[in-house]
């Protein structure tokens, strides 16, 4: 028997109405680069949703190509990110930042999350230092959105780390490669509307959330950065097919579809967080997303690979593990009821 398949949440293909409409344009002729008119619907779709009738909204394939280009854009040569220290550009991403020529610069985090007053005080001591112009000079503030220990930025969480972004005069960027299941989270009170007043740039996630590939860049002010797209293409970033990306949020943006596809996600990880504690699993921390961080014995953790795919996080001690599953907006009942199984036997 195939093995159940949580360790990540793009394990699976694109949701339906995606896949029927790619095959229903899949012989017509369209203008390429994202000039089409699909594109244009889906972008209207997305300014709607944000709230946001002027932004610039450009896609992307995927989550590293995202930030780097976002940060690449935004940041002047001898500028840096401040990002947490368990940060997507700082752990996950090869050195993609450092290699675009801009340097990360981490922050301790809590589960993924710094806080305005860690930025605050990261900025005055910075520029407090004597030598600071000898110094890669912070330029950007990057948070995610669930972080990566799949926590949430509160609104008024987020609304600080805003005031002292603009108090500095630095941009606020938010990844949000996971955002459906965010939004689709009863503990999350940021809607894309605060996201676009909050920040100066996010990106909502369809690779994790639904899509085949791609992300969409938002840009609230559409003069915030000058030919964005241009610079897309100098990053090697765009997409000639450009409507199969649109096509992909057009969908998830019809009907509320983006705002509803994380639910079985989330209410399928509750159920495996039931099924740990009740296995005497202890869990590392308590997402409310759609991530499950939990430790395990290491010899268990041997004969839970031969029936269940997760991800490694971190060595807790030298016999146990912090390891990783993840539900996804196509996570099936069937699967959850047989890893539950797993890990009750």
């Amino acid at each position: 028997m195939q093995k159940v398949m949580l360790a990540s949440d793009y394990e699976e293909g694109a949701h339906p109405n995606i896949i029927r409409r790619m095959e229903e344009t899949n012989m017509v002729s369209m203008p390429g680069y994202g000039t089409d008119e699909i594109c244009s619907s889906a972008k209207e779709r997305i300014r709607k949703a944000c709230g946001c009738p002027e932004a610039e909204v450009e896609f992307l394939i995927g989550g590293t190509q995202t930030n780097t280009t976002v940060i690449d854009a935004f940041l002047a040569s001898y500028q840096g990110v401040i990002a947490a220290d368990s940060g997507h550009v700082n752990v996950h991403e090869a050195g993609a930042i450092e290699f675009g020529g801009h340097k990360v610069l981490p922050i301790k985090g809590s589960y993924g999350k710094i806080t305005s007053d860690q930025v605050e005080q990261y900025l005055k001591d910075f520029y407090a230092d004597g030598n600071w112009e000898h110094m890669v000079m912070p330029g950007m503030v990057y948070i995610s959105q669930p972080t990566e220990f799949g926590t949430l930025y509160s609104k008024e969480e987020l609304t600080a780390i805003s005031r002292v972004c603009h108090a500095y005069k630095i941009p606020l960027f938010v990844d949000g490669a996971r955002l459906a299941y965010a939004l689709a989270s009863p503990a999350n009170d940021v809607t894309l509307q605060d996201l676009a007043q909050l920040c100066d740039v996010f990106y909502i996630g369809g690779t994790k959330c639904g899509a085949l590939f791609g992300e969409a860049v938002v840009i609230p002010d559409p003069h915030r950065i000058p030919h964005f797209f241009t610079i897309i293409k100098q990053h090697g970033a765009l997409l000639a097919k450009g409507w199969l990306l649109g096509i992909q949020f057009d969908e998830l943006f019809k009907d509320n579809l983006y705002l509803h596809i994380g639910e079985n996600a989330i209410r399928l990880a509750g159920r495996i967080k039931e099924a740990l504690k009740e296995g005497g699993y202890p869990l590392f921390m308590d997402s409310p997303t759609n991530q499950i961080f939990f430790v395990i014995d290491n010899k268990k953790m041997a004969e839970l690979g031969e029936h269940a795919a997760y991800a490694y996080m971190e060595k807790k001690d030298d016999d146990h593990t912090v390891i990783r599953f993840a539900t996804s907006w196509a996570t099936t009942e069937e699967a959850v009821e047989r890893v539950c199984r797993i890990l009750k036997n």
